[in-house]
């Protein structure tokens, strides 16, 4: 309720996809080849990382009013729901090639390998598509808890390389294991 009625519900449809491409490309400026957190760390600066969070919650928030904002207007469409749907397929690819700059390109003792990312983006996709091809099918979009839980998880990450650094993700959790490795699983699940 606190968006005013006169802002049109695409407008934060395309504010929210902006805020991800512009996180995208600030990261891709200062960590393009993905080794800033591994072989490189300190190429990337604090601030860009806490930005990052903020970009990535703010463009999940608007992801989640933009809908209710329409049917508040009663300007809800078929075509400003593909623009909606269309714009977070694409969000999903630039949200996992993001996290990967916080990962890390393989550096031989951590990291992730370019390999485990192409999975990683082709198992995101594909929930992405499945929930879509459910709802063509059954009319209902029921995108699980997943979703929800990535974009938090997503923000997490952003901020514990923006206030321990990217050394956080070298160390080892527990067991031998690595943060990125509890991530596979968390993705996996």
């Amino acid at each position: 309720q606190i968006v005013p009625l006169w802002i049109a519900p695409n407008l934060l449809t395309f504010s929210g996809f902006v805020m991800i491409l512009f996180n995208y490309f600030l990261i891709s400026f200062y960590d393009w080849d993905y080794t800033a957190s591994g072989t490189s760390p300190g190429l990337v600066p604090t601030w860009v990382w806490l930005f990052s969070a903020f970009t990535t919650f703010c463009a999940y928030a608007l992801d989640s009013i933009d809908g209710k904002h329409a049917r508040r207007t009663q300007s809800s469409t078929p075509l400003g729901e593909l623009f909606d749907h269309g714009l977070d397929s694409w969000a999903t690819s630039i949200f996992v090639l993001s996290f990967f700059s916080v990962c890390s390109r393989d550096n031989g003792k951590t990291g992730v390998s370019v390999y485990t990312m192409y999975i990683y983006l082709s198992i995101v996709l594909f929930n992405f598509m499945c929930s879509h091809w459910e709802k063509y099918n059954t009319g209902v979009l029921f995108l699980p808890w997943g979703y929800d839980i990535s974009q938090v998880v997503l923000i997490a990450a952003y901020l514990l390389t923006g206030t321990l650094g990217v050394e956080v993700w070298q160390k080892p959790l527990l067991f031998g294991y690595y943060i990125t490795d509890v991530l596979v699983i968390l993705l996996i699940g």
